[in-house]
């Protein structure tokens, strides 16, 4: 099924979970021990990532296709520019189309490890919209497309972002989600200034639990996201204590998707990183909580259209 269909039909948020492609026996197996543990709480859907210059296009297809097949979820598939000719891109998005894959999120890429600017190859595309532009003009996937509250990091300034991620929307894209975040105030003046700029499709906000400090200190960096300074003093003050640093880190992450759900938005995208326990115990927590409830007067959803 479509997400673009799945959020419009609920009445409840959407709950959802990322993983990435792993490159041992003993890592898939994990993944799937992971996702059979989280299967239970009834996600909306789950993506599988695609891995640096499509290093893991098959695996990538091959576990989205087993998912909804074996286990009965709705998965969504990554699908990125890096290393990749226009030929190529539409070979994996036939490969995609023919396996029954409904959802793809379209992204740039990352450049690669040891370099600052992202160059397509010759034959190939520069931007997500390019590769939105394309999808949505040979393909009838739901396109799912990403979002940076706090800017792109190679944004030169708010109103150029936007302006780039509203092409990105016209191009095709019908949902949005974002890079993590820890202050819940960036969700909130984003999705107003997205709609502000005639942005109307949902934007369902990406939370990444921590359980590791100096891990999501390398992926703020990279993704240009910030740490909220009580948050790092508290995570600086655990810093000898993993336990602690993950304890912190789901009390944290409940408390930030409460607020999110309370005030609006349409549901929550996990960043497992191929992992349960933590994201098992937030989500249990939200489920027999249900702070969506308490939306003033019944109101839709922020981050959904209204």
């Amino acid at each position: 099924m479509r997400i673009d269909e799945i959020i419009a039909a609920g009445s409840e948020p959407v709950f959802s979970f990322e993983f990435f492609p792993p490159k041992t026996e003993e890592g898939e197996r994990n993944l799937y021990a992971a996702l059979d543990a989280l299967r239970a709480l009834e996600p909306a859907f789950v993506s599988v990532t695609w891995g640096a210059g499509g290093s893991t296009r098959e695996k990538t297809i091959e576990i989205v296709s087993n998912i909804r097949a074996t286990h009965g979820l709705e998965a969504m598939a990554h699908f990125t520019c890096v290393g990749a000719t226009v030929d190529d891109l539409r070979g994996a998005l036939s490969q995609m189309r023919d396996a029954g894959i409904d959802n793809v999120l379209t992204l740039r890429g990352d450049p690669p490890r040891g370099e600052t600017e992202f160059v397509p190859v010759e034959g190939g595309l520069r931007y997500a919209t390019e590769l939105a532009q394309l999808a949505a003009g040979e393909y009838d996937f739901c396109l799912v497309g990403a979002c940076y509250p706090e800017m792109h990091p190679e944004a030169s300034d708010r109103e150029t972002d936007l302006a780039h991620l509203k092409e990105k929307v016209d191009a095709g894209v019908k949902v949005l989600i974002t890079q993590l975040f820890f202050d819940n105030e960036a969700y909130f003046r984003f999705v107003d200034e997205a709609r502000a700029a005639g942005i109307e499709v949902p934007i369902v906000p990406g939370i990444m639990p921590i359980t590791n400090a100096e891990q999501i200190k390398r992926f703020t960096q990279l993704c240009g996201a910030t740490i909220p300074a009580p948050l790092l003093a508290a995570l600086d003050a655990r810093k000898d204590d993993p336990a602690a640093v993950v304890d912190l880190g789901v009390a944290y992450a409940t408390l930030q998707c409460a607020e999110l759900l309370a005030r609006g938005a349409p549901g929550i995208h996990f960043y497992t990183l191929n992992r349960s326990p933590a994201t098992r115990a937030i989500l249990s927590a939200l489920r027999l909580q249900r702070p969506w409830d308490r939306r003033a007067g019944g109101e839709p959803a922020l981050g959904a259209v209204a």
